[in-house]
């Protein structure tokens, strides 16, 4: 797992940033900043959520879908790392 962390962090903030610049933002997205603070909005969290699910091909299940969850990009990516572990387990 730890192989892919790198590239997962960086789809992670790809996501982001494309997210930003649909709003004309631009913001150095690291990965321990609060995601409201580089810019990104409620309606932009769904479209993280949907943005998510369809770079990674999973669903994230509504237990997973709090605002711990979505607070930065590390905290996402341990939620996502933790949902490919679970699917590749299955």
């Amino acid at each position: 797992m730890q192989a892919f962390e790198p590239e997962l962090r960086n789809r992670i903030i790809k996501l982001v940033k494309g997210i930003l610049a649909q709003n004309s933002l631009s913001a150095d997205v690291s990965p321990s900043a609060k995601l409201v603070d580089v810019g990104l909005t409620s309606m932009d969290m769904v479209n993280l959520m949907l943005g998510v699910e369809a770079e990674f091909d999973f669903t994230i299940p509504q237990s997973e879908i709090t605002p711990e969850n979505f607070q930065s990009v590390e905290t996402l990516e341990r939620m996502v790392a933790t949902q490919l572990r679970l699917a590749t387990a299955a």
